[in-house]
């Protein structure tokens, strides 16, 4: 079953069920599909990897409103963003610890032979393809830039 599928049907209960909260979330989740499938060039198909950076950067929208929600102190708001989190993240491959991060992180640092932070471009380069769904960029490159400077 494909994203979209496992999204209508988990719609389907989420109205049963008069879960207001996890129906905003789906219908966002459904919307961006649609949108990412009638993008030129996407054949109305989308393949894992698409669907995986879609979510990714829905969760990363969330997590930057999350935060100025906070900082303004508007809970009510901040409130919404994390439900709605909480329910991209139920669709996301899981996410690598911060010690397993560092880990891969050493181990593409040691295939591609890099020394200095001048290869961090190198190095982000094949992580990001690796670690692609499996934590966000701001991760590697914090990751590979202090790895690379010791």
């Amino acid at each position: 079953m494909n994203l979209e599928q496992i999204i209508m049907a988990e719609m389907k209960e989420a109205m049963k069920a008069r879960n207001e909260a996890a129906l905003r979330g789906l219908r966002a989740i459904k919307a961006e599909i649609i949108k990412a499938k009638t993008e030129p060039g996407a054949g109305g198909e989308l393949g894992a990897d698409k669907e995986v950076f879609m979510l990714q950067k829905m969760m990363k929208q969330r997590k930057d409103s999350f935060e100025i929600y906070n900082e303004q102190g508007r809970k009510d708001l901040a409130q919404k963003e994390e439900e709605e989190m909480n329910l991209i993240a139920r669709f996301l491959p899981e996410q690598l610890s911060q010690d397993a991060l560092y880990a891969e992180v050493k181990a593409i640092i040691q295939e591609t032979g890099a020394t200095s932070p001048a290869d961090m471009g190198k190095v982000m380069g094949v992580a990001t393809k690796k670690l692609a769904g499996r934590t966000d960029g701001k991760a590697i490159s914090a990751a590979v830039k202090e790895l690379l400077s010791k």
